[in-house]
């Protein structure tokens, strides 16, 4: 009798130990770290187009491939290389006349035709000088200017440190709290990693294009998750 309630009670001993997370899969300290870098930008990304409206898909077509090609040539003879000229949006729909006031179909009466090219300047002396000479070349749509990096992963190597310092800073100070050591790094976790944070410049700034524009500097994060063991 004495013997069996010895085996009731090891048997409750290890389902207590096997129902506890902590035991089952280890004691751990898992954290979260954040690093951030910031830099002076030495490269600008400019979203800019042409939009027009014509009777005909065609002469719509026809005008915003004038004007794209004008504002391109003159974006090469300003020293662009073609690597840093993409078109990134073409697009033609129709325009329909609506009358709320009638009781009838709508009907087509043009088409809208529309490109965006995205420019890299390397040099940032020019931006202004490179939105008002397109704008004088006939582009019509402006969609935002910003700074960035032209390598930026010696920024970002820099951030990651700074996370990984964070985050076994964070598990020091748990530890502490705890009362327990912190034993080695059982595994890490890259998350979270941003490149240099957009500046955006208003559709407004096109009438002013020649304008100086103050580039400030630009954000480069990391993020990591690490696990830790407790020593003891």
């Amino acid at each position: 009798m004495r013997v069996m309630s010895m085996i009731l009670g090891l048997v409750v001993v290890l389902a207590s130990v096997a129902s506890s997370p902590a035991l089952a899969e280890g004691r751990q300290i898992t954290v979260q770290g954040q690093g951030s870098v910031e830099a002076v930008p030495d490269m600008a990304v400019l979203t800019m187009g042409v939009s027009h409206q014509a009777d005909t898909a065609g002469d719509a077509m026809a005008l915003v491939a004038g004007a794209a090609q004008e504002m391109l040539a003159r974006l090469e003879a300003m020293g662009v290389e073609a690597r840093d000229m993409q078109t990134s949006e073409l697009s033609l729909h129709p325009v329909w006349e609506r009358d709320r006031y009638e009781n009838r179909a709508p009907k087509v009466i043009g088409f809208n035709a529309s490109t965006q090219v995205t420019v890299k300047l390397r040099d940032l002396a020019r931006v202004g000088q490179v939105l008002d000479a397109v704008v004088q070349d006939g582009a019509n749509q402006f969609n935002g200017l910003r700074f960035s990096l032209q390598d930026p992963e010696p920024q970002m190597n820099d951030a990651r440190v700074a996370a990984v310092a964070d985050a076994r800073a964070r598990a020091e100070l748990y530890a502490k709290a705890a009362g327990v050591t912190l034993g080695p790094v059982l595994s890490i976790q890259e998350h979270g990693g941003a490149a240099p944070a957009p500046v955006f410049m208003a559709r407004a700034a096109m009438a002013e294009a020649a304008m100086p524009i103050a580039e400030g500097e630009v954000s480069v994060q990391a993020g990591v998750t690490m696990v830790f063991a407790i020593a003891d």
